[in-house]
């Protein structure tokens, strides 16, 4: 099962080129979708205030060079910002099961399209591998991570606008394995296994599929921000800095202990 080229079998019965069209096609939509949400949301035009006001020191090259390595080294590669590492072992099983799940198609869809181009065994047991952990992670989150469903006591079945990446990342890969089970061939599952995929691609702007492009941009700012000095103004995490202990509204908290409220961090917020 490891070793089988869903792709291969559909050669013989679609045009020539149909999926290599089809996957440029979905690229394209992922770049027009991605640049039409940064317009409509001005979320450039915010990175490059952020980055262009006037800080209390300069960053030098290098440091810009080392800031970028270590956002993507431990912000973008281990997925820091998240405070659980249930989340964040799901979304580390996702987002490296979609790559590896990504560059594999593609690799199998122009490289190795027939049969007479048989495609190595590494590459097809990556490509189960990847979608598989695309699932794994995916139904995690779904069924028993997301807030309204751990938290709130929500259903796992209510739908909203939001869970469209979600859903259509899910129902790709999931129908991906569906339809390579079942030997490839062009039937309803792939049919439906395309329109998943289109779902996911071409919904971009509706979805928070454009989230991996910013999240890394955002992640960059931030520490360009700590280097320069232009993030002073605003309020530090701890308050053993007496300045910053006056900056509280609540005259409670001036003098709090370091200490203070941390026993809501003893149990889940499972009190629905």
């Amino acid at each position: 099962m490891l070793t089988s080229n869903p792709y291969a079998a559909i050669s013989g019965s679609l045009p020539e080129g149909f999926m290599k069209w089809y996957i440029a096609l979905m690229i394209v939509s992922v770049i027009v979708g991605t640049l039409w949400d940064v317009i409509h949301k001005g979320s450039a035009k915010y990175f490059f205030a952020n980055l262009g006001k006037k800080a209390p020191r300069e960053v030098s090259g290098g440091e810009v060079v080392a800031i970028a390595i270590k956002t993507g080294l431990i912000d973008v590669a281990t997925s820091k910002e998240f405070c659980t590492q249930s989340r964040r072992f799901a979304h580390l099983l996702t987002m490296y099961g979609f790559i590896l799940y990504l560059v594999t198609t593609i690799l199998m869809v122009f490289s190795y399209p027939t049969a007479a181009t048989p495609a190595p065994d590494l590459v097809l047991t990556l490509w189960w591998v990847g979608a598989l952990m695309v699932c794994v992670g995916g139904y995690w989150f779904w069924f028993f991570i997301r807030v309204d469903v751990a938290a709130e006591g929500g259903s796992p079945f209510r739908l909203m606008k939001a869970d469209l990446f979600v859903l259509s990342l899910i129902a790709s890969n999931t129908l991906a394995l569906i339809w390579a089970l079942a030997g490839g061939g062009v039937g309803v599952i792939f049919w439906l296994y395309l329109l998943a995929h289109t779902v996911l691609f071409v919904g971009v702007p509706w979805s928070k599929f454009a989230h991996m492009f910013f999240k890394p941009a955002a992640a960059f700012e931030k520490r360009i921000s700590e280097a320069n000095g232009s993030n002073e103004n605003l309020p530090f995490e701890t308050r053993d800095d007496p300045e910053q202990q006056k900056r509280h509204s609540m005259e409670l908290l001036q003098n709090a202990p370091m200490n203070m409220g941390l026993g809501i961090k003893r149990e889940a917020p499972r009190h629905y």
